[in-house]
């Protein structure tokens, strides 16, 4: 399939938190291609390491920093030391998160405060680390990754689902105190992505075909879609995209 060029991503330095595979893999290919400056962070450092190696090979300029998210402190860091390599992003992609099952009944306040450092809290502070330079070149586009779990009033895992509808939050909030610097702040909301983690463990047969009746359209979502909604909304083309929620999930709320 044949996708859109934007010029205006070109040369530009975009970080992407949480990269190294999953939909985070395919966010930085596609910047990568867009020959975009790209910079990400992982708690995989083999993937991650694999990853940047694989484009650095094809002629990208690209820079890998192995850091767990949960760790404030290693985020500043690590976003530091992407700055000091690339330069200040004009893009920043908040994308990190696990959906791990768990029942209610056997969440504890720490497993909970875990899940919200994992799929919440890091974005807040990802975007207090890169703004200030988005601020001093003259604008940005910051991208987080929801998800239409919420919205679709799904179980199983509701510290995950609370901490996800909380994204929308930060975007709506964000948008209106960096809007006046120029800053776009939007959400990205993917449906059932089959990305290699959700087929391992949850994409049987069954679970497959009850969710193919839930969607208007009848294939299943590749992650190189949800990508392609967040490369859009970085580009000059999504000039006036702001505080908002684009929904990739096939029509299946």
């Amino acid at each position: 399939m044949d996708f859109a060029t934007y010029p205006s991503l070109k040369g530009k330095t975009v970080f992407v938190a949480g990269g190294a595979s999953g939909i985070g893999e395919r966010i930085v290919r596609a910047f990568a291609g867009q020959a975009s400056k790209v910079g990400f962070l992982d708690i995989d450092t083999q993937r991650g390491r694999a990853l940047a190696d694989e484009l650095a090979g094809e002629g990208a300029e690209i820079r890998f920093e192995a850091c767990d998210l949960r760790d404030i402190d290693a985020l500043r860091t690590a976003f530091a030391t992407l700055t000091d390599a690339l330069g200040p992003a004009v893009v920043l992609v908040n994308n990190a998160a696990r959906d791990d099952r768990h029942k209610w009944e056997d969440v504890t306040p720490d497993y909970y405060d875990e899940r919200m450092a994992t799929n919440l809290r890091y974005m807040f502070f990802a975007i207090q680390a890169v703004a200030p330079g988005m601020i001093a070149g003259g604008g940005g586009a910051i991208v987080n990754i929801g998800s239409n779990s919420w919205w679709e009033a799904a179980g199983g895992f509701p510290a995950y689902a609370t901490a996800k509808a909380a994204v929308h939050g930060l975007t709506r909030t964000m948008a209106r105190d960096l809007g006046r610097h120029r800053i776009r702040v939007n959400t990205v909301v993917p449906g059932w992505i089959m990305t290699e983690r959700q087929k391992e463990l949850w994409a049987t047969p069954e679970a497959l075909e009850r969710h193919r009746q839930k969607q208007c359209l009848p294939d299943l979502i590749d992650p190189v879609y949800v990508a392609r909604m967040v490369v859009f909304l970085a580009s000059d083309d999504a000039a006036m995209c702001t505080a908002n929620n684009y929904m990739v999930e096939a029509g299946s709320i």
